[in-house]
């Protein structure tokens, strides 16, 4: 299992949601990778600030009158299936080759949510590590002009570190952190009373969801987890992801004016 595989896993690990042969495969690979272990701690303290902070509320009553209906007209259900079986059993013969060709389809689909998912979750989970943190910035702002040199000689690559002429939008700092098994350039931005973390990192041997753009930002690249929203976009061999909490739409527009003022 490649750190790739694990990372989206972890949270399902302290959970116990996996299944037995899935959960050794992690356990093994913690085991012999550091990098993950740190990750999986690091998961762990997320995990236990986001279950102390954030709200619980109650179930509509109209919510709990359906749950109650539906559990009601359940036995009912179960005597009409033996019957309904019997009478659909022909039509779902006829039509298993058309199934099974849009189970190819549904697979490669399956692949390209899967890969969207792993790097949704690592983009929220490294904005998440930089709000936990007492020092996220190991440089900070006095412009792109000063922050982008401190990352010569700290990363492999040349990170752009883009400001955009944007209402309320500044530039905070920065500082090297990892995306999943990479180090990668971590940019924190202010924008209102919102955190906006922009994460920069070599995309070789990721898998990259196939209709996020290698230009810009386009809608099939824009998700959400747990109550944060994620851009994803590639230029000259990089990938970025831009995370917050702002609303899906302010921050697609704002991940299309960062590709704008950083492209060459």
């Amino acid at each position: 299992m490649s750190c790739a595989e694990a990372r989206p896993l972890l949270l399902d690990l302290r959970r116990r949601r996996l299944a037995p042969e899935v959960e050794e495969a992690v356990r093994a690979h913690l085991a012999g990778c550091a990098g993950c272990r740190r990750a999986e701690e690091a998961e762990g303290v997320l995990d236990d600030l986001l279950t102390q902070r954030l709200p619980r509320h109650a179930a509509p009553d109209g919510l709990r009158r359906r749950v109650a209906a539906l559990a009601a007209e359940e036995p009912r259900r179960e005597r009409r299936r033996f019957s309904f079986t019997s009478l659909v059993a022909p039509a779902l013969a006829a039509g298993l080759a058309v199934a099974t060709g849009a189970l190819l389809v549904e697979r490669r689909s399956g692949r390209e949510a899967s890969a969207l998912s792993a790097l949704t979750e690592e983009a929220v989970s490294d904005h998440l590590r930089v709000l936990a943190s007492q020092h996220p910035l190991e440089v900070e702002s006095g412009g792109s002009h000063q922050v982008k040199p401190w990352f010569e000689g700290r990363l492999d690559f040349a990170p752009a570190v883009p400001l955009p002429e944007v209402p309320d939008l500044r530039l905070e700092g920065g500082a090297v952190g990892y995306f999943l098994d990479r180090k990668a350039a971590v940019v924190e931005y202010g924008l209102r009373r919102h955190a906006v973390t922009l994460l920069v990192f070599r995309t070789e041997g990721l898998a990259w969801p196939a209709r996020a753009s290698a230009d810009a930002p386009a809608p099939d690249s824009a998700s959400s987890a747990r109550g944060f929203n994620v851009v994803l976009w590639r230029a000259n061999g990089l990938g970025y992801a831009l995370v917050s909490d702002v609303n899906p739409q302010e921050l697609a527009t704002l991940a299309a004016r960062f590709v704008a003022v950083a492209r060459p």
